[in-house]
């Protein structure tokens, strides 16, 4: 397929005389001298000028439940296009999707599509919705873009699975196009994002803050609980207090499990009782809906209704059981339930879809 592979982008500016130039797409700000990139890799100066080097090249595509975005309160039951790229802004010492997100080579993009093809693709599978996912798409923002675009146009929605560390200036434009998030917070002091994130808290609240106050994008956030370093109840409850002080109790919050991978195998997993307390935590916070991840928990993972408490949404993980919603309200007490719900679940189920564009 004709397609460049790489693209002019946005958000940066020359530095001086000698071809260097600053990237403002992240709070990283990186200076990038001629022929040298970016922290995330794919950022490019390119005689003197910035250049996203995987516009169009992706480490593939696959049709997923979007539940496993997670998204619990976004068109349920429904199939989901997902598809990443290469490389990150952050440098998450406990990344599960390292082989992707850490590639410093063009090997692990083998697949390229036009965004034209890949909204085409959602079409004919039957797709609700496009996920950009796997490794964040703040760092490929314009290929993100236009993909969005079109898919919009064709009445498909579209997600960003995403740490959520990008300049106030991008995010406007971002999010602009997405339809929902899933925003990774990845702990909740500036100590955590700087030992193992290589990054910083602030500008991952300042992105939620946004979010709920300036957008109609649906979000839902995801907390890593690792053993040890994010996990103790302090932590938890400072996040969970913040979140209803600044958001709100209806935000929807996942506590997963981490499982030993990249550059911390020497940690043990995280016990199940470790996301059922913070599970806990979140509800006494305030909380509505919260939800854990990454182990098998049917009650946990469920969605019940805040006023009446009864079962709204039964998950075994990705396989949907009880549904008593009645389009965006409870089907036993009538109360509004918030997120983006159709009359009937979708019955994709589990499966996991690989396929070419």
């Amino acid at each position: 397929m004709g397609i460049a592979t790489t693209t002019s982008t946005r958000w940066w500016h020359p530095n001086s005389q000698n071809g260097e130039v600053t990237c403002t797409l992240c709070p990283r700000e990186c200076r990038i001298r001629e022929g040298d990139r970016g922290f995330c890799f794919v950022r490019a100066n390119v005689d003197g000028h910035l250049e996203l080097t995987t516009y169009g090249r992706s480490s593939g595509f696959c049709i997923d439940p979007i539940e496993k975005k997670p998204l619990n309160h976004f068109l349920p039951g429904t199939p989901v296009l997902s598809l990443g790229t290469a490389g990150c802004n952050l440098g998450c010492q406990f990344c599960q999707n390292w082989d992707i997100s850490k590639s410093q080579t063009m090997d692990t993009l083998a697949d390229i599509a036009t965004p034209e093809a890949i909204v085409a693709a959602a079409k004919r599978t039957g797709c609700r919705s496009i996920a950009f996912t796997y490794n964040d798409p703040t760092i490929w923002a314009e290929y993100a873009i236009d993909i969005a675009k079109i898919a919009r146009a064709e009445g498909i929605a579209t997600v960003a699975v995403t740490a959520g560390y990008i300049n106030p200036e991008p995010r406007r434009e971002f999010y602009q196009w997405m339809d929902a998030a899933n925003i990774d917070l990845k702990g909740f002091t500036d100590k955590f994002y700087r030992k193992l994130a290589k990054g910083r808290l602030e500008p991952v609240l300042e992105t939620l803050n946004y979010l709920k106050h300036e957008t109609n994008v649906w979000f839902e956030i995801t907390t890593l609980l690792i053993p040890g370093e994010n996990d103790s109840p302090e932590e938890i409850d400072a996040l969970c207090d913040w979140i209803v002080t600044n958001l709100g109790s209806d935000v929807p919050i996942h506590f997963t499990a981490f499982h030993p991978d990249y550059k911390l195998r020497h940690l043990a997993p995280t016990p199940k009782e470790t996301l059922k307390r913070a599970r806990e935590q979140a509800i006494a916070a305030g909380i509505n809906f919260a939800y854990v991840g990454n182990v098998y928990d049917v009650r946990q993972e469920s969605t019940y209704c805040p006023n009446c408490g009864k079962v709204l949404i039964e998950r075994d993980w990705y396989e949907l059981g009880q549904y008593n919603l009645n389009g965006n309200h409870c089907g036993f007490c009538s109360q509004e339930i918030p997120g983006v719900f159709e009359e009937k679940a979708g019955n994709w189920g589990a499966k996991r879809l690989p396929i070419r564009v």
